[in-house]
């Protein structure tokens, strides 16, 4: 009698686990079975970058009410979607950026334009603007648009550029011609901090998120100084080549603050060194006007003179994600939201934006598929980034037509002062003129 042997396979190794899996496919892993695996992934990568451009649509909505500019923008920490926003017509609106809808709107809060916001504990918020007042505001919804008193007022001297409050006391900071400390319980500003020979105007202020006694600021004579509550006086300053506009502390790296200057760059420092910036970062063609950091730390917004917003990654100083549209016109505010996941801009038209952090993110729910679908896209594009074709692709971005034509004369003005530099140095006397690293160009002074 012949013995036979029967291969016998168990029917469930070959069926889905779940009804919705697909249905599992057993292969030969061995390189040499495969020569045209490679060729294949890099295809892949490749359509996966295209599809990236493809879906990039990261305009998702625009919040109206205001009849002026939006001068500021400010986020409620804590919540998603709660966000402040002031404007030049004196009015300040609570929205609802999940819903798209005003959560309060309070008409005239300002004579002249809203310079400053910030959200204080317990659903308050405070404002400031160029008629010397700071007032504290209920920001708790309201669907009656009745006429708003504010909470409490606090008169000063001297129009007000920016306000911020203390991340746990009662305490606020506001920046005029000084920098100046009050105490919500008190209606006059309890200390005056200023450098002893500084006769500037302040134009931004913000506390340290992590050492909440440190606040710094920047002033119109190019300046950015570092203040101690509990010692009441100014610590540091440093004297840059041109004026910063906005500043911005990272969340997750307490020492480091993001400038954004007249200059047309954005710079990081370290505060335990502020000689030289860390890091400098470029693609505006106008000056910067505002810059805030993602709560995860990892990249910041910035929103300038030449009608763009740009999302950086941090520590990348170059090849920035480019927003705009035909219709927005200079950008004056930018913040990320809470998540991550969007940003907001304020312009001169009136229109706070709402864009996606990402630009090709799909929105609403996805599937566990979908999910390791994107993130296998997302592998495969890391991996090829470096492929000509693949990094053309992934780093190719569409600019306005007055962008890019100031963009390229910028170029061209920048090629030819180097040029000129070089002669110089040719022509002098051998070792007396030393070419300068551009990082070590933009702090002039540093004063303690």
């Amino acid at each position: 009698m012949v013995k036979i042997s029967v291969l016998q396979h168990d029917p469930s190794v070959h069926l889905p686990a779940r009804p919705g899996d697909p249905t599992p496919t057993t292969r030969n892993l061995d390189p040499l079975m495969h020569p045209f695996a490679r060729a294949r992934e890099r295809n892949r990568a490749l359509n996966a970058a295209k599809m990236d451009r493809l879906f990039a649509k990261p305009f998702v909505g625009a919040l109206e009410g205001h009849i002026d500019a939006i001068e500021v923008l400010s986020k409620k920490p804590g919540s998603l979607s709660t966000v402040a926003s002031g404007s030049w017509d004196g009015g300040v609106i609570l929205h609802n950026v999940s819903e798209r809808k005003h959560i309060r709107r309070i008409q005239g809060a300002h004579k002249g334009k809203v310079s400053g916001l910030c959200f204080a504990q317990d659903d308050r918020l405070l404002s400031c603007g160029v008629d010397s007042n700071i007032k504290l505001w209920d920001a708790t919804p309201q669907d009656d648009p009745i006429e708003q008193r504010p909470l409490s007022v606090y008169p000063g001297k001297s129009p007000f550029n920016s306000i911020d409050h203390h991340r746990s006391d009662p305490l606020f900071a506001t920046a005029s011609n000084i920098v100046q400390i009050w105490d919500e319980t008190k209606s006059a500003a309890i200390s005056d901090l200023t450098f002893p020979t500084s006769t500037e105007t302040i134009t931004s202020v913000r506390f340290n998120m992590s050492e909440t006694s440190v606040l710094g600021s920047i002033g119109s004579d190019r300046t950015f100084t570092l203040y101690d509550i509990r010692t009441g006086k100014a610590e540091r300053r440093v004297i840059m080549q041109m004026r910063s506009n906005a500043l911005a502390w990272s969340p997750t790296f307490p020492t480091t603050i993001l400038l954004a200057s007249e200059d047309h760059n954005l710079y990081t420092f370290d505060v335990r060194q502020l000689n030289t910036p860390t890091k400098i970062y470029k693609a505006h063609v106008a000056a910067v006007m505002s810059c805030d950091w993602s709560p995860t730390g990892l990249e910041f917004v910035s929103g300038g003179w030449d009608r763009t917003v740009r999302i950086w990654k941090e520590g990348q100083g170059t090849g920035p994600e480019v927003y705009h549209t035909k219709r927005m016109q200079r950008v004056s505010s930018s913040i990320f939201t809470a998540d991550a996941r969007f940003v907001l801009s304020g312009s001169d038209d009136g229109n706070v934006r709402i864009w996606k952090a990402k630009a090709s993110e799909k929105l609403g729910i996805i599937t566990a598929r979908e999910r390791a679908a994107i993130e296998y896209r997302e592998s495969l594009k890391d991996r090829w980034k470096h492929d000509n074709e693949v990094g053309k692709i992934q780093r190719k971005r569409h600019l306005p037509k007055p962008v890019y034509q100031a963009a390229k004369l910028k170029r061209t003005m920048l090629d030819s002062r180097a040029v000129k530099e070089e002669r110089r140095r040719k022509h002098t006397r051998a070792g007396e003129s030393k070419p300068a690293a551009e990082r070590k160009k933009v702090v002039i002074a540093e004063q303690t």
